[in-house]
């Protein structure tokens, strides 16, 4: 009896042992109390960069491509070029197209010229118009006078009468002479508006065909490494055809990390990495920004909770951390490449850093 009661309390043992080595076993597997630690660690992590995706603005035929896959280039160095003939030519139609329109613009001024002179004219036309019926007025009244009296025949007041009417007449012409002239001269006036709008016109038809003949050189916007030249010499290149991309030299990390390891984590940490295609290289950066939003915020399909049939998921946000710099390493990153983070809440974060959040 006491042999068995002596197995009977080792296989107790053993079996609460056991229990105990497994519940710790699973409270270090989730680092849970007693084993929680500081660092916090994700492998859904990847390096990020500015691709660059290069297509042309206008359409035309590809005379020259002076360079390769995978080569260094510097901002603006020529990547392709299309056949500039046709815009060339463009160019120089709205070119004289805008000199014509100017030298209409400027014989305006000849006209108007033209047309104020006309109206000075009729003008004084008018005023000599008027000096010959104020005179015949004059004679009207002194020859009528003689006629009452008796000291003129009525044939001399006859012609004073005629003459009378006639000065009048004269002055009704030059005042329909100064009406026309004002009219010629308002017209013209009112030309000048659309002059100027065909100049201004002319003007931006040669600055478009002058952006549509620079189009035609597809240079680098930035220094960087190109990636696969789609390119070739005689193909005809569409508006939008993805000839080549362009990658920048400068890239960071997007870590994304559970909810649930973000209650201390914040802007400024410095954090350690290491790439999965640089094998056991450790490199370092800094917490830059995080996300506003869980990424499943940003996701086309939203998720439907309200069908009853709802299970609790940790939602991952992202952190964009900024690679030290002095770190030979990393002008071996590439956009792409998987990453493991680590953070050490632990750490201060740097004051600049956690002060631009």
């Amino acid at each position: 009896m006491q042999i068995q009661q002596i197995l009977k309390s080792k296989t107790t043992f053993v079996a609460l042992a056991v229990g105990i080595l497994g519940v710790l076993l699973v409270l270090y597997s989730w680092q849970l109390p007693p084993f929680a630690s500081s660092v916090q660690t994700t492998n859904n992590a990847y390096v990020k960069g500015q691709v660059t995706l290069l297509s042309p603005q206008i359409p035309g035929y590809v005379v020259a491509v002076p360079v390769q896959d995978y080569m260094t280039v510097k901002k603006g160095d020529l990547l392709v070029q299309i056949d500039d003939r046709m815009y060339q030519q463009q160019l120089a139609q709205a070119q004289a197209t805008l000199l014509q329109q100017k030298a209409a613009l400027a014989n305006f001024a000849e006209n108007r010229l033209a047309k104020q002179a006309s109206l000075d004219l009729a003008k004084a036309q008018l005023q000599s118009a008027e000096a010959g019926q104020e005179k015949a007025e004059l004679d009207d009244k002194r020859t009528g006078t003689l006629v009452d009296r008796g000291f003129s025949t009525q044939s001399s007041g006859d012609q004073t009468r005629v003459a009378l009417l006639q000065a009048q007449s004269t002055v009704a012409q030059a005042e329909a002479s100064v009406k026309i002239a004002e009219q010629n001269l308002a017209l013209t006036d009112a030309g000048k508006s659309s002059l100027e709008a065909a100049v201004a016109s002319a003007e931006a038809s040669v600055e478009l065909a002058q952006i549509n003949l620079g189009n035609t050189r597809i240079v680098a916007p930035v220094d960087g490494k190109l990636g696969e030249v789609a390119a070739h010499v005689g193909q005809y290149a569409a508006a939008g055809t993805q000839l080549t991309s362009i990658t920048p030299a400068t890239v960071w990390v997007i870590a994304n990390f559970k909810e649930t390891q973000l209650a201390q984590i914040g802007v400024g940490l410095p954090a350690t990495f290491t790439v999965d295609g640089l094998g056991d290289v450790e490199l370092s950066g800094r917490v830059e920004r995080i996300a506003p939003a869980a990424g499943s915020e940003f996701s086309v399909l939203k998720a439907d909770n309200a069908t009853g049939n709802f299970t609790k998921v940790a939602q991952r946000l992202s952190l964009r951390i900024a690679i030290d710099g002095g770190q030979a390493a990393a002008a071996d990153l590439r956009p792409g490449m998987s990453v493991i983070v680590r953070i050490d809440t632990a750490d201060k974060p740097l004051p600049e850093l956690a002060s631009a959040q």
